[in-house]
């Protein structure tokens, strides 16, 4: 026998020593690596078309001639329709394969953001926005699946920053690219962007992506009353999330008739989804308790990812009075800071213990809103500054650790469910953030201006001498005095006691991020260069 003939098993070298050639599933490939990032960037536009308008929601209005009321339901239609999409991605990935599921999502995608820039009423912009949320929810965890599923663990230091970039770029960026294109050219372009784009992703979709086969057989086993469980019960919960701060929540019937909805959907959702041998949507990563602990870290990103994103534009339009574009130049810090940092957030992962890096993210995270706690009315772009350079830098360091930290210890076959349920989590962070801080901003500023007009009485002199020379000004410009004085007094007051509400909120967030980042401890570090298991 040949000196470099292998021993027969059993004799000389075990055969768990000999060396397994690298498997068809992480075989990375030029055609694989080109597939991936196709995919990223229709995730991108997915996930970019959720705040793209929402600086330019009044040109929307005053084009389609739609009701104050009406006009919110460009966000929320799509809002509603993503969410439930976005859990049900796996199932159907496992169905039709990444390769169709995708194309055919970035396909309708693409033709339904054609629609909407056509769209002659606000009726029909709501049918198609609704639809491009839906598609567009398919396409965004079949990335997070694709870079835990392709790609070996020893990449991960690359590929998840870059996915994490994504996931929290775009959405920052969003009003800023909204607010650039209806300013100089119109509303219609924040949707004909994605034609070109989305057509390519489409095409190159179908052509490159190999990761995995289609399962038809499991078609014949789709729960169609968990799909009705589910939509009531996601879409009740986004629209109450959405339509209660400002409709007084249970008061108002909708509201109210949603919320049984979503009570009734979910309590169906669940039992489907624990008797069902096929369920829609499959809990059983929950008990890996990285993913658990990671999907609320996720939920607690989309707080504060959209939360702060909601939060600044609020601030300048309300209080400095900035239109769309200069909104737009004065929040694009964030994402600068986000994908300068992406490069040294994979560095780091790869060098220092993922619960650290988390631990100094969410402390960034922190600190970045407890500077904010000084705002006075007169703040812009240098003192929002630091804060938002903070603010993206943290992003970048915590995402990067959650989603290796949550996703990197699940088995291969639990990947597609999986990463439904952690984007789910991000997004109903970001409903939930939202809906509480808009209660929180209405209760706090008209607590605020009860207590700061008690304290302006006739016996407070210098607010007496203060009311006297606005009076006195207006007078001699032939109004009249007295009462413009009062009335200016009263703005001045409604835009403190608005500012001392933001501040509220942000030491609320402050606290949250604080509190939460020594949970890091709780979860395991992934094993460094081994694949991760099937079973």
């Amino acid at each position: 026998m040949s000196d470099t003939a292998l021993p027969a098993p059993g004799r000389g070298v075990p055969i768990k020593a000999i060396p397994k050639p690298e498997t068809d599933e992480f075989a990375l490939t030029p055609r694989r690596i080109a597939a991936f990032m196709i995919m990223v960037f229709g995730m991108f536009m997915a996930i970019l078309d959720i705040q793209i308008v929402s600086a330019s929601l009044p040109d929307i209005q005053a084009g389609l001639g739609a009701s104050t009321d009406e006009i919110s339901w460009v966000q929320t239609s799509y809002l509603i329709a993503e969410v439930i999409m976005i859990p049900l991605s796996g199932f159907l990935a496992r169905v039709m394969s990444t390769r169709i599921l995708f194309a055919v999502a970035a396909a309708g995608f693409t033709g339904a953001s054609f629609m909407c820039a056509t769209s002659g009423s606000i009726n029909e912009m709501i049918l198609w926005r609704a639809l491009q949320g839906f598609l567009g929810g398919g396409m965004i965890p079949s990335v997070f699946a694709a870079a835990f599923t392709i790609f070996p663990p020893s990449k991960r230091n690359i590929v998840s920053p870059i996915i994490g970039l994504i996931a929290t770029l775009a959405p920052t960026v969003g009003p800023t690219i909204g607010g650039y294109l209806s300013a100089t050219m119109s509303w219609h372009w924040l949707f004909l962007v994605n034609v070109i784009p989305g057509i390519g992703v489409a095409i190159g979709a179908w052509v490159l992506i190999d990761f995995d086969r289609p399962n038809w057989k499991l078609f014949n086993k789709f729960d169609w009353w968990g799909l009705a469980a589910l939509a009531a019960f996601l879409g009740g919960l986004e629209y109450v999330l959405e339509e209660g701060p400002a409709n007084d929540w249970l008061d108002d019937e909708a509201v109210a008739i949603l919320a049984v909805f979503m009570v009734v959907g979910g309590i169906v959702t669940f039992w489907r989804a624990f008797t069902r041998e096929e369920p829609i949507v499959d809990f059983s990563a929950f008990r890996n308790t990285n993913f658990a602990v990671g999907s609320l870290f996720s939920f607690t990103m989309g707080i504060g990812l959209y939360g702060l994103t909601y939060l600044y534009p609020l601030y300048l339009t309300s209080i400095r009075g900035y239109d769309s574009l200069m909104i737009g130049q004065t929040v694009f810090v964030s994402g600068l800071a986000m994908f300068f940092s992406a490069p040294l957030a994979g560095i780091l992962s790869s060098k220092i213990d993922l619960r650290l890096m988390l631990l100094i993210g969410f402390l960034g995270f922190a600190t970045s809103t407890w500077m904010l706690t000084g705002m006075t009315p007169d703040w812009d772009f240098n003192e929002l500054f630091w804060p938002q350079v903070l603010r993206g830098m943290s992003l970048m360091l915590c995402m990067v650790p959650i989603n290796n930290l949550a996703l990197g210890t699940l088995p291969r076959d639990k990947m597609k469910g999986a990463s439904g349920l952690y984007n789910l989590m991000r997004n109903l962070g970001g409903a939930v953030g939202l809906a509480v801080i808009n209660t929180l901003l209405s209760d706090r500023r008209a607590l605020h201006y009860e207590r700061l007009s008690e304290a302006l009485n006739w016996a407070n002199d210098a607010a007496v001498e203060q009311l006297n020379a606005m009076a006195a000004n207006l007078t001699a410009r032939g109004l009249d005095g007295e009462t413009g004085a009062l009335m200016q007094m009263a703005g001045r007051l409604r835009g403190q006691a608005a500012v001392m509400s933001f501040i509220d909120v942000f030491v609320l967030i402050t606290l949250l991020f604080a509190g939460l980042a020594f949970c890091a401890v709780l979860m395991k570090t992934p094993p460094k260069g081994a694949a991760v298991s099937a079973h």
